[in-house]
């Protein structure tokens, strides 16, 4: 992933309890937390691992309780802190999976940032609250709607696009061309639960990948590699038709 940032202790050196605090890009973390390995559930999720490890960009796909939207939060996180990557860019197509709540008062960033409470959430608890505000507060974590995304370019970061199925062609296109040098992309989605009433910007991808066979994986997870719970599990099964492989 290029090669490693800088890490710095803090000028005003502090101690949290026996713990020596370092900054790295504007965020504190305790130097001596000892943060455990992301730890695959099932095959498809160690798939899905050494994807993220040898490709620069990954298509994931699947119900709902697989995790998909976690594992890729928390690998962009253990990077970041690592020094691998300079931003964590956040995003997703701003279209509710049922009924509008109606206006969202504030800036676009505060319009967007109910839609990424799962995946702020994931990284959290990988670098904690306070590292969090400060890396959003300085732009190293970045969430970025669709209607200011035209025109930018991004370069040592994670990428990570959340449901993606709800994106038209265009708006995949202008995703997929934002992308720059030394940057990790995750494409996440489920093309059974899209919410637009024309072609989706997902299957177009995945389409392309297979018609040109393009370098990028395409990880697929089924009802049986749900982790969330017995009770995800029992109702993705009703609502997909299998009520008897119960």
């Amino acid at each position: 992933m290029g090669k490693q940032l800088d890490r710095r202790k803090s000028r005003n050196s502090r101690q949290h309890g026996d713990a020596e605090i370092i900054e790295f890009k504007g965020s504190k973390f305790q130097k001596d937390r000892v943060l455990p390995p992301i730890k695959a559930l099932n095959p498809t999720q160690a798939q899905y691992l050494a994807a993220l490890k040898s490709s620069q960009q990954v298509v994931v796909l699947g119900p709902a309780g697989t995790g998909k939207t976690w594992i890729a939060a928390t690998h962009a996180a253990d990077l970041f802190r690592a020094g691998r990557i300079e931003k964590i860019i956040l995003t997703r197509p701003n279209v509710p999976c049922g009924r509008s709540l109606g206006f969202f008062p504030g800036s676009l960033q505060e319009k967007f940032a109910p839609w990424a409470v799962p995946i702020v959430d994931a990284i959290k608890e990988r670098i904690g609250d306070a590292a969090f505000d400060i890396a959003l507060k300085r732009g190293n974590i970045e969430m970025a709607p669709f209607e200011v995304m035209r025109g930018r370019s991004w370069k040592n970061a994670f990428i990570l696009l959340d449901e993606a199925q709800n994106t038209t062609v265009s708006e995949i296109k202008t995703f997929l061309t934002r992308v720059g040098e030394n940057c990790v992309s995750v494409v996440n989605g489920d093309v059974n639960q899209s919410d637009i009433h024309q072609a989706s910007g997902l299957r177009k991808m995945i389409d392309l990948i297979r018609a040109h066979g393009l370098p990028v994986p395409v990880v697929e997870f089924e009802i049986d590699d749900i982790v969330r719970s017995g009770v995800c599990a029992m109702w993705v099964r009703a609502f997909e038709g299998e009520g008897a492989a119960f």
